[in-house]
């Protein structure tokens, strides 16, 4: 199983930046597929995540209206589309499969994780 992130960099408050995990090893169009993130000292913070059902669709408050994320269950990849980025936006962002049908927040549910890329948000 891997899952493998892509996307992260450095940007603008303000800006936008697209995120892509790819995985493989799986049968991805079985798995809710998540983003978490986490800076130094904290613990993972959800941030958004869908499953493969119904396309059901969880945000963190803090996120929404701000951050889209989509799967293409043929492509085996999910993506984090995130716009007016803040400084409070930088961290680690992971990609993460649950083999489920509800869409859990907590880190815990999630059996596969990827290496993760950095984010940083800074003038």
């Amino acid at each position: 199983v891997r899952l493998v992130e892509s996307g992260g960099g450095l940007v603008q408050p303000g800006g936008s930046l697209r995120l892509s995990c790819v995985a493989s090893g799986f049968t991805f169009n079985r798995y809710v597929l998540g983003w978490f993130r986490q800076t130094p000292g904290k613990e993972r913070e959800f941030v958004a995540a869908v499953n493969w059902f119904d396309e059901t669709i969880k945000y963190a408050e803090s996120v929404k209206g701000r951050f889209t994320i989509s799967r293409d269950n043929a492509k085996y990849t999910v993506y984090l589309q995130m716009n007016s980025l803040k400084p409070e936006d930088t961290a680690v962002y992971y990609c993460a499969a649950d083999l489920a049908l509800v869409v859990e927040t907590s880190s815990n549910y999630y059996d596969h994780w990827g290496q993760g890329t950095q984010v940083t948000v800074s003038s």
